[in-house]
């Protein structure tokens, strides 16, 4: 996988306003927000996109997913937050780091898009 701006923010070779970090994951503030709250949550794994884990990245993507909830809780948005994962330049995804977007603070309209 080549180096992304993600990868650059994990290594600390570009700043970011990191909100939270242990020895799998890191988020930080989405510099283009789209929602009040909008964090982006980010292994420390390299993984260009969902569709690229494996089986030995299960617990990983477990883990990403209850930080999610711990994160928007701790950032004050209780149980009231979106998750969105883009899959492919074709659904968004710009970054070809795996990631999720925690979105929140604002109303959301279904279907999403």
């Amino acid at each position: 996988m080549a180096d992304t701006i993600f990868s650059k923010i994990i290594n600390r070779e570009i700043d970011a306003d990191i909100v939270y970090e242990d020895d799998q994951c890191l988020a930080f503030r989405d510099v283009n927000p789209q929602a009040p709250l909008h964090l982006l949550l980010i292994p420390k794994k390299p993984i260009e996109k969902l569709a690229d884990a494996g089986a030995d990245d299960q617990a990983l993507l477990g883990h990403l997913m209850l930080k999610a909830g711990d994160i928007a809780r701790a950032e004050g948005y209780g149980e009231a937050f979106r998750l969105v994962t883009n899959n492919g330049a074709n659904v968004g995804q710009s970054v070809f780091h795996l990631h999720l977007h925690i979105l929140a603070g604002r109303s959301f309209e279904w279907p999403p898009g």
